[in-house]
């Protein structure tokens, strides 16, 4: 069965969160990270999982749980252009 594109990014949330969890507390990960992570098979394919990943970070953003950065800053989507990071979110 082939997952939609809801379960897709709720999936990739689920593996961002349980990446960070794993990592010290300012640290950061790569959507590429995330990308890997979820990918079930084996090669490149991980790479078609990128634009997803990204899409499920900016959601967790909109939910206040992550930032993604650039620089070592805190960017919104409008300004992010190329490689971008992902953190916690302050609290």
């Amino acid at each position: 069965m082939a997952q939609t594109d809801r379960q897709l990014t709720r999936r990739l949330e689920r593996v961002i969160m349980d990446l960070l969890e794993r990592r010290a507390e300012t640290a950061s990960i790569c959507p590429s990270d995330a990308a890997r992570e979820a990918y079930e098979g084996d090669g490149e394919g991980w790479r078609d999982l990128m634009e997803p990943a990204r899409r499920a970070a900016w959601r967790l953003v909109a939910a206040g749980e992550v930032e993604v950065t650039q620089s070592g800053r805190p960017v919104t989507e409008a300004e992010a252009h190329g490689p971008v990071r992902i953190r916690r979110a302050n609290r």
